[in-house]
């Protein structure tokens, strides 16, 4: 953990790196929130509670939009 910098001894563009991926991490665990609410339970693969809380990080949104959904017939929702 030597390595380990601060917010200020990092480059403008290691800053923007990180604020995007913080962004776009926001927009998807939204967009996995959202999605939650508007699917009844046998739309999703498990307890939408546990999906809820899986989706706070990036491991359980990517997980969540991977196997927790139960496509519709037709495919698209």
């Amino acid at each position: 953990m030597a390595n380990r910098k601060k917010w200020s001894e990092l480059s403008s563009a290691e800053q923007a790196q990180i604020l995007t991926l913080v962004a776009v991490q926001a927009v998807l665990a939204a967009w996995a929130q959202r999605d939650l609410s508007s699917r009844s339970a046998s739309e999703v693969r498990g307890p939408k509670m546990l999906w809820r809380l899986l989706t706070l990080n990036t491991a359980g949104t990517v997980a969540y939009i991977l196997v927790g959904r139960v496509q519709a017939p037709g495919g698209v929702r």
